[in-house]
């Protein structure tokens, strides 16, 4: 372990992390045993899983274990590769530096700390809530959008509505884990940008924090129908202000169309552009019925409201 003296009086240690050319060329650096020293702060990256040997056994680390373990202890441990223990001794650290580097690493969502009901990931452990009960455990994988609908899970939802707790508790009760509340949050989130959920007109703002989730209520989105074109006569006169275009197209230029629907799409963001389409079919004699079903098949996948009919 390396420590470095500092202008106040403390020192600066460095432990698994390899300090930069500005501090190995420092005159007051030492090189001392692990045994003969404590650590003046612990990297948050260190307490990830796999990063020190013998510290995680399962999926979860009691912090009660993890204090321990920056005692000054001994480990015994067996290198990857290789049949016989070796035995390293973990340097001291109080436990304030303990607790910011779980601090730290909770900010960075390295890992989430479970304490008693509640779950804490990317944001500022409450004082108190670091205590030997407590646990750490790797972040859940991001939930998709589709296991928060009623379809998946129904019982958190009631004629159509819910609530974010509803579902937070439900997800917490399906999973058998208490979920930290950005996880679910970024669910309800997806699922609302993908047009899938929307608040009802009485609910609080979203997003908020778990205090507020379960004032915030939740109903799949209202479809609003689309209105079909009459199938006959002229079509509808234009609203004032509104601009038209108007054109009878060959096969070809409809094919253009095509081409440029994204583009006009794009240009037209935030304004209300629509397409109002015509087909007309005329022969003298009239078109054989065969040749009419085949086109309204055609038609039919196109849109259902497509359909060849006498004038």
């Amino acid at each position: 372990m390396l420590p470095l003296p500092r202008t106040d009086h403390t020192l600066k240690t460095f432990w698994h992390e390899e300090p930069d050319e500005s501090v190995i060329g420092d005159p007051g650096l030492e090189v001392v045993l692990s045994q003969s020293a404590k650590l003046s702060e612990l990297p948050s990256k260190l307490l990830s899983p796999g990063a020190l040997p013998e510290l995680w056994h399962n999926e979860e680390l009691l912090l009660k274990v993890l204090y321990s373990y920056f005692s000054g202890r001994a480990v015994k441990f067996t290198r990857e590769g290789y049949e016989y223990e070796e035995e390293i001794v973990i340097p001291g650290a109080d436990r304030d530096i303990v607790d910011a580097a779980i601090q730290a690493a909770v900010k960075e969502k390295r890992l989430c700390v479970i304490s008693g009901r509640a779950s804490f990931l990317a944001e500022e452990i409450p004082a108190g809530v670091l205590t030997d009960d407590a646990y750490l455990q790797t972040p859940p994988q991001p939930i998709p959008v589709k296991d928060i609908l009623p379809d998946t899970l129904s019982e958190a939802w009631s004629d159509g509505t819910t609530t974010a707790l509803a579902i937070y508790e439900a997800l917490c009760t399906k999973m058998g884990k208490i979920l930290p509340w950005l996880i679910v949050q970024e669910a309800i989130d997806g699922a609302i940008r993908a047009r899938q959920i929307e608040r009802t007109v009485d609910s609080r703002p979203w997003p908020c924090d778990y205090a507020g989730a379960k004032f915030v209520k939740i109903q799949l989105l209202v479809q609003e129908p689309s209105q079909p074109l009459p199938p006959f006569g002229p079509p509808p006169k234009p609203r004032p202000g509104m601009l038209v275009a108007e054109a009878s197209l060959e096969t070809y230029e409809i094919q253009n169309l095509s081409e440029q629907i994204s583009d006009l799409t794009r240009a037209a963001i935030g304004l209300d552009l629509k397409f109002l389409l015509r087909v007309e079919l005329g022969s003298n004699p009239p078109p054989p019925e065969e040749a009419v079903a085949k086109i309204n098949q055609l038609l039919h996948e196109v849109s259902e409201q497509l359909m060849l009919k006498p004038s």
